[in-house]
């Protein structure tokens, strides 16, 4: 009846001279907004399927800006969304990513966190000449952000397109999420939480935990912030920062592998990705023990119980999430006993994370949307209306998933020089003899044909320091990495070994201090 209507319209227009381009345009807006329905009492458009929200995203007149270190969380977002901006300090595209901002280094002290990296980016005159020069009401997303950027996005008139900072903060704490988790009935690895100011408490209030313990502070990277501990020595390496906490989640040491899966909180329900493999502590890639160094996607990855279990958890966790007031993308680090089996929560990330990188190109998001095109629309002046559970089932279907891998390549030598040739970020070839060559400068990782082929997003460049922990870039590839048993593959040393050998160092001269540890937190 709608579209009879319209052509009616159409016909007496005509007849009166009225310009009929101007009209059919304006009618092929009308038209989407009646397919797509409005919400009168709220006068909002409300989305009824993914062709719509790809619609929207596609025709956005709203400037959207990702504010990190790097564009690695959420790079391709911008093939997606139309005015969608990178606003980088490293420039891992030497200037050529047409989408990518980053401005003239000025002064400042050395960054201890991702938050001061974004904080000293918002306060940037070039920065903010940028996002005023592009007009509109801006917003922002960030990897991290806290409650000074808060302030500072908001003297330059741009929302934030998460969670305030405080809710985050709160349920980023370790101690926090294993007591949402309760409550969310999604069970962790056998825990005590409480204040330790000794071994003998430690080993007091853990009688039933065992021997062999890990203890985790509230706040930080696995790689530094989580400890295995069998004895006094083992405590007494890291007793400084146990006693200064408040509180500490104790655990039973387990055998375990670690996993990983992303979900978007929305009005509608828990959108919940394929669980995703870890790949953790290899010292090829990393100098921490126990430290996050890559991922893997694949179909049929662990057993289909585990899987089942694990899309049923986060689905529970983000209902839960939604009660504590969260709304929009979360990640979740899945442990699995090899022993029994079983499944327990690890830690939550309420952000965008490492992974999100893997989430948002495997072969479901292109089938659908992205992950975070969700959370996007969550934030928008606008409404779902879709079947969430159609959704889960067709992500969780293994003919939707297709098999990738990153690793995380850090400086794992205890030494600090000065980096005199890095290579640039783009796509390479391994040849039959394991030499890396540099095809071409390319920004798409589905420009990868086959698996002698990888992506590499170059962290650190020429002139920088080069230490222990440094991250030296993402290599991203087709198929597997790890054997079945959690092993790196040849090929992923291979890989490894032929990226390292592309960068080169000088020692700093003398008359050049060495510097204090920098870039010692997680920067992806």
């Amino acid at each position: 009846m709608g579209g009879d209507f319209k052509l009616k319209k159409v016909f007496v227009l005509v007849k009166v001279g009225v310009n009929l381009e101007n009209y059919v345009i304006c009618g092929i807006k009308e038209l989407f907004m009646a397919t797509s329905g409005k919400n009168k009492s709220e006068n909002k458009i409300i989305l009824r399927n993914l062709s719509d929200i790809r619609a929207y995203w596609a025709d956005n007149q709203t400037p959207i800006y990702f504010i990190s270190a790097t564009n690695f969380n959420l790079l391709g977002a911008d093939e997606w969304v139309r005015n969608f901006k990178y606003i980088c300090y490293l420039d891992c595209f030497d200037g050529q990513h047409t989408n990518v901002f980053v401005p003239t280094e000025s002064p400042h002290e050395i960054f201890q966190s991702i938050e001061e990296i974004n904080n000293y980016l918002l306060e940037h005159k070039e920065v903010g000449d940028y996002i005023q020069g592009r007009g509109g009401k801006p917003k922002a997303m960030f990897l991290m952000f806290d409650e000074e950027t808060e302030k500072v996005a908001k003297s330059l008139k741009m929302d934030i397109w998460f969670p305030k900072a405080k809710l985050r903060t709160y349920l980023d704490n370790k101690v926090i999420t294993t007591r949402v988790a309760q409550k969310a009935g999604v069970e962790s690895v056998p825990n005590i939480l409480c204040k330790v100011d000794s071994f003998a408490t430690l080993r007091k209030v853990s009688k039933s935990l065992g021997e062999h313990l890990v203890v985790q502070t509230p706040f930080g990277d696995s790689g530094h912030t989580t400890f295995f501990i069998s004895n006094e020595k083992d405590f007494q390496k890291h007793s400084k920062e146990i006693i200064e906490e408040k509180e500490v989640k104790i655990m039973k040491r387990i055998n375990c592998r670690g996993s990983a899966i992303e979900g978007c909180v929305t009005k509608n329900g828990t959108i919940v990705a394929p669980l995703m493999t870890e790949l953790v502590g290899f010292p090829e890639l990393t100098p921490y023990k126990g430290g996050w160094c890559g991922n893997e996607i694949y179909p049929n990855a662990f057993t289909q119980r585990i899987r089942k279990k694990a899309k049923t958890a986060t689905q529970d966790f983000g209902e839960q999430l939604r009660k504590e007031g969260y709304f929009g993308y979360f990640e979740l680090d899945f442990l699995i006993d090899i022993d029994n089996n079983e499944l327990y929560l690890g830690e939550l990330n309420p952000r965008v994370t490492g992974a999100s990188s893997i989430t948002n190109h495997a072969l479901f998001a292109y089938a659908d949307i992205p992950l975070f095109m969700f959370h996007l629309t969550e934030y928008a002046d606008v409404e779902m209306d879709i079947s969430i559970n159609q959704i889960n089932q067709r992500w969780n279907n293994p003919k939707y998933i297709d098999s990738w891998s990153q690793l995380i390549i850090k400086h794992t030598e205890n030494n600090i020089d000065i980096i005199s040739e890095a290579p640039p970020s783009g796509l390479y070839q391994i040849n039959k003899d394991n030499e890396i060559n540099y095809l071409r400068y390319d920004t798409h990782r589905h420009s990868i044909e086959n698996e002698s082929q990888a992506f590499f997003l170059r962290i650190s460049k020429t002139g920088d320091y080069r230490y222990e922990g440094a991250d030296l870039g993402i290599l991203i590839a087709r198929g597997r990495m790890m054997t079945d048993d959690f092993k790196l593959t040849q090929r992923a040393k291979n890989w490894i070994n032929g990226i390292r050998s592309q960068f080169k160092g000088k020692a700093i001269p003398k008359s050049q201090p060495k510097p204090a540890e920098i870039g010692g937190f997680k920067m992806l």
